[in-house]
């Protein structure tokens, strides 16, 4: 049991985290970068953090290489958890959808055991499609354990419509903190960028085919991580398109200055908030990006950037050339971009995060006494 001296709520944090560098197998994703954050946050207030860290190689592995990859981290992780929780007042969980049933099932159950709450944090907008996927017995199993933490988080707002408006359901934005020095005045759109993980639903295909005809002196940089099902050889003899290479966290912000406009046109099925568009925000820079799923909550259209239909060539290609034409919206555009960017900065979210986790903690000090 924590000393009852001991100012600093203890919190055993189970989540996957970066490695210091980024390889084709073990990429830095939205769930690795947004649970480094959330480790940064939390150390910074009044908490004690142990961490699991439940990273593994999950990308351009064979079938039987992942699933012992997933097979090998679950048991550390319930081997950490048994270790550790006796240690801890709450446990708290980063997770995406796709790991979420053994994993979170199997977690909340013993900490019930030893009567430690369970706070989730679920980061991706796939969730509600995987769960009304589920069998009548996978979703019972689901309604009667995790689903049933003291706290869940998630990104987006329709989330929480989804499920019911449960009662244990929180709305925690992916939050972004870029440190942006001297942001740039812009006044029109000449260097556009792709950042993403090259995945084709993330609408690569028809970014690079909607720039091929812009105007002299603009150009398309692309960056990020290839994934098993890119076609490189889309940038074949491509007149106004280059691939710059993979980007480290700590490179994105000095990229994105360089740039006027970020492209997103994604279609990708676990889109939730895109946090590169939120670290375009920051940085006073605009996006065209797409009507899919979560993303209208973040980007008003024709106040912080544009939206166009997924998969439509010829709406992205028009959204563009508007811009170009239009400078005046576009400075409009890069104003309501950079008002947005500040209202999704950790600070107050992860005030009212912490806020949440105290009461917790200190409610169950009072139930067990």
């Amino acid at each position: 049991m924590p000393k009852k001296d001991d100012p600093r709520t203890k919190i055993l944090l189970i989540g996957p985290l970066p490695n210091t560098i980024q390889s084709a197998t073990n990429i830095i994703g939205g769930t690795k970068i947004m649970t480094a954050n959330a480790v940064r946050q939390l150390g910074m207030r009044a908490f004690d953090l142990n961490i699991i860290n439940t990273s593994r190689p999950r990308t351009n592995l064979s079938f039987w290489k992942s699933w012992c990859y997933e097979l090998f981290t679950f048991l550390r992780v319930i081997r950490g958890l048994f270790k550790a929780i006796g240690h801890a007042e709450l446990v708290f969980l980063t997770l995406s959808p796709y790991s979420a049933l053994l994993g979170a099932s199997t977690i909340w159950y013993i900490c019930k055991v030893a009567r430690r709450p369970l706070v989730l944090l679920f980061y991706g907008g796939y969730w509600s499609q995987i769960y009304q996927g589920y069998s009548p017995i996978t979703r019972w199993l689901t309604d009667r354990t995790y689903l049933r933490s003291e706290i869940i988080y998630v990104e987006a707002k329709q989330l929480i419509r989804e499920f019911g408006s449960p009662h244990n359901f929180r709305w925690h934005p992916n939050t972004r903190d870029l440190t942006v020095p001297n942001v740039v005045r812009r006044d029109k759109v000449r260097q556009l960028v792709f950042i993403a993980q090259l995945r084709m639903e993330k609408g690569l295909a028809e970014a690079l085919e909607a720039c091929r005809t812009l105007p002299d002196g603009c150009h398309l940089q692309v960056f990020g991580p290839r994934m098993p099902n890119t076609d490189f050889s889309l940038f074949e003899n491509h007149p106004k398109a280059t691939y710059g290479g993979v980007l480290e966290p700590s490179e994105i912000a000095g990229v994105l200055r360089e740039h006027d406009l970020l492209l997103l046109p994604t279609y990708y099925k676990g889109e939730c908030y895109p946090g590169i568009i939120l670290e375009a925000f920051q940085c006073g820079l605009p996006v065209i990006t797409t009507r899919w799923q979560f993303i209208p909550e973040v980007v008003q259209h024709e106040e912080n950037g544009l939206l166009v239909e997924p998969r439509s060539v010829m709406e992205l290609k028009a959204a563009i050339e508007r811009l170009l034409a239009d400078p005046s919206l576009y400075r409009r555009l890069c104003k309501g971009a950079k008002r947005q960017g500040e209202f999704f900065r950790s600070t107050v979210w992860y005030d009212k995060l912490a806020a949440d986790l105290h009461d917790l903690a200190q409610t169950e000090k009072i139930v067990q006494g």
